[in-house]
């Protein structure tokens, strides 16, 4: 029988070096490279990280080349499709589904959690009317560490689950008063009557006194429609493996700093436009397209090699099959292109563009197909989602991911202190 091992030869040398293989539960084993320093006075080479374990997880896997991603073993389409997003953060927290008596009381522990410290008032007022979203949502998340500073020694499950329930509960606060200063209009306190998903909609829409809009036809309430498609895209977002905002959480949970300063340096790292930006960069590239006639124009700049106009939203990293959350995103956008009689003219851009990249022998070839940025961007739009609020979404679903990855690492007895190395070519 084989050795579970793998035996590397310095050709210069002659020496051999015999390093154990990790077993896997699903995906690709590992060889366990810890001593090859100390064994060889070598380091491995790895930009970008695309060959390396960073740490064992038992939260999510995906395997790319199937197009499969797994919230601890369940399919993400059946998570999508039969589970709000606040039983999948129990999930993922907890390692198990709640029974409905537990969703029930993680129901309620969330809406009374939502309120924040009056002091964080003071701290997004003290930011410009322009500032991005983002970067109010990263300092005032930031700024909670202050306010929560006993979540530095956290010594039992009770202590864990306090610290993580209370920065899933105000994300969507911070998040929608984020968005009512860049607006100059009054914050909207968490109505503990309302879910999750509507509660953050109903702050960033109501008005003073909690009235909605009044119309022609009467108040106009938040529609089940908007607040299940919103779920869904809370739930596409909770995790993804050990991408470059997650990596980031990991990376600062090691040097020992608070929880929540490990969120905020998650939400910058999400920030750039090859992250949690791209779906701001959809509808950025739709509007410049600008009409349904321009598309082949726009088709034809993807294909040739000497322009470097790239289409937003197709193609991933990981995925080399078509992204699982985008199969889930694509039915829910043509149902609710039914439902909500959607016509704008950046989603007939959008849909265009998309038949177009389904059917194409260049982007099939190439495995180019819709991600989950062309699709939620397109969807967030059609929800009326302002397209600063887009990455702050993408926030909100994926802070229990996070945050589920900070307490793996924190309670695994295996830890260090992240310290990647280089090759040196300078002077």
């Amino acid at each position: 029988m084989a050795k579970e091992s793998m035996t590397c030869i310095d050709n210069r040398t002659g020496k051999r070096y015999e390093y154990p293989i990790l077993k896997a539960t699903r995906g690709p084993d590992t060889v366990d490279l810890r001593s090859f320093y100390k064994d060889t006075g070598l380091f491995t080479f790895d930009p970008g990280f695309t060959s390396t374990a960073s740490c064992e997880s038992k939260i999510t896997f995906i395997d790319g080349g199937k197009g499969e991603l797994r919230y601890r073993g369940i399919p993400i389409e059946e998570l999508a499709e039969n589970r709000r997003y606040l039983e999948v953060c129990f999930l993922l927290l907890e390692g198990r589904l709640p029974d409905k008596k537990e969703a029930e009381a993680f129901d309620l522990e969330i809406r009374h959690r939502a309120y924040v410290h009056e002091g964080l008032r003071n701290l997004i007022e003290s930011f410009p009317g322009n500032a991005h979203p983002m970067a109010i949502l990263s300092s005032a998340v930031s700024a909670l560490a202050s306010f929560y500073y006993e979540h530095l020694d956290l010594n039992d499950p009770h202590e864990y689950h306090e610290m993580a329930s209370r920065i899933i509960a105000k994300i969507p606060t911070l998040a929608a008063f984020a968005y009512r200063h860049s607006l100059g209009i009054p914050f909207i306190y968490p109505d503990i009557d309302r879910s999750f998903t509507e509660n953050f909609l109903y702050m960033m829409r109501a008005y003073p006194h909690g009235r909605m809009k009044i119309t022609p036809e009467g108040e106009q309430q938040i529609s089940q429609v908007e607040i299940d498609a919103l779920d869904t895209i809370f739930t596409l977002h909770a995790d993804h493996e050990q991408n470059a905002s997650t990596t980031t959480v990991r990376g600062v949970a090691s040097t020992g700093a608070h929880p929540y300063v490990a969120i905020s340096a998650g939400i910058s790292a999400l920030w750039g436009r090859a992250h949690g930006g791209a779906n701001e960069s959809v509808i950025a590239q739709l509007e410049m397209i600008g009409d349904v006639k321009n598309v082949p124009e726009f088709i034809a700049r993807a294909k040739d090699k000497n322009d470097p106009f790239r289409l937003m939203g197709f193609g991933h990293r990981v995925y080399k099959n078509f992204d699982p959350r985008a199969r889930v995103l694509k039915k829910l956008q043509d149902q609710l292109r039914e439902e909500l009689h959607l016509d704008a003219k950046l989603l007939e851009i959008a849909h265009e563009i998309e038949q177009i990249a389904l059917h194409d022998d260049y982007f099939v070839s190439r495995n180019l197909y819709p991600n989950i940025d062309f699709y939620s961007g397109v969807i967030l739009y059609a929800l009326k989602i302002p397209r600063t609020m887009f990455t702050p979404i993408f926030v909100i679903g994926r802070t229990v991911g996070w945050i589920a990855q900070w307490i793996e690492f924190r309670q695994d007895p295996t830890s260090k202190i992240a310290r990647p190395r280089q090759l040196y070519t300078g002077a």
